[in-house]
């Protein structure tokens, strides 16, 4: 306690105002360690994943219901890249018309007038790697 009162004593805070301020400091430094930790982890997830690359034979082997990968060419990317959408066939608004390029190049069906302009931020979920053979 002689501690405390010498602190009180040479900054002529109140005890109310020296625990305010030792609480806004703990919570700034929290907040600096989680998003220190943060910038960490995507750091090593940025370094540490590669991506991957799929033939189109590769792709076409995934073309069943329980098992649909699908080739789109966005328009953010301008590249063809490859997505695991089997999670989403059952959630698919137009039914099993998902699967009428089932292992092939969607990107016609996929900039349809059905769809609507939600799904282009939704497919980003499915992404799985890069076309080898464009």
């Amino acid at each position: 306690m002689e501690a405390w009162d010498n602190l009180l004593a040479a900054t002529g805070a109140t005890t109310d105002q020296l625990l305010f301020g030792l609480g806004v400091i703990l919570v700034s430094l929290i907040i600096l360690l989680v998003r220190s930790k943060g910038s960490e982890e995507a750091a090593a997830r940025d370094g540490a994943e590669e991506t991957k690359t799929f033939t189109r034979a590769e792709v076409a082997a995934h073309s069943k219901e329980d098992d649909l990968w699908i080739i789109l060419k966005t328009r953010e990317h301008n590249k063809h890249r490859v997505y695991d959408v089997t999670a989403y066939v059952e959630e698919h608004p137009g039914g099993l018309s998902i699967m009428n390029n089932a292992g092939s190049d969607s990107t016609a069906g996929f900039y349809g007038s059905q769809h609507p302009p939600r799904v282009f931020d939704l497919i980003d979920e499915f992404y799985i790697g890069d076309l080898a053979d464009p």
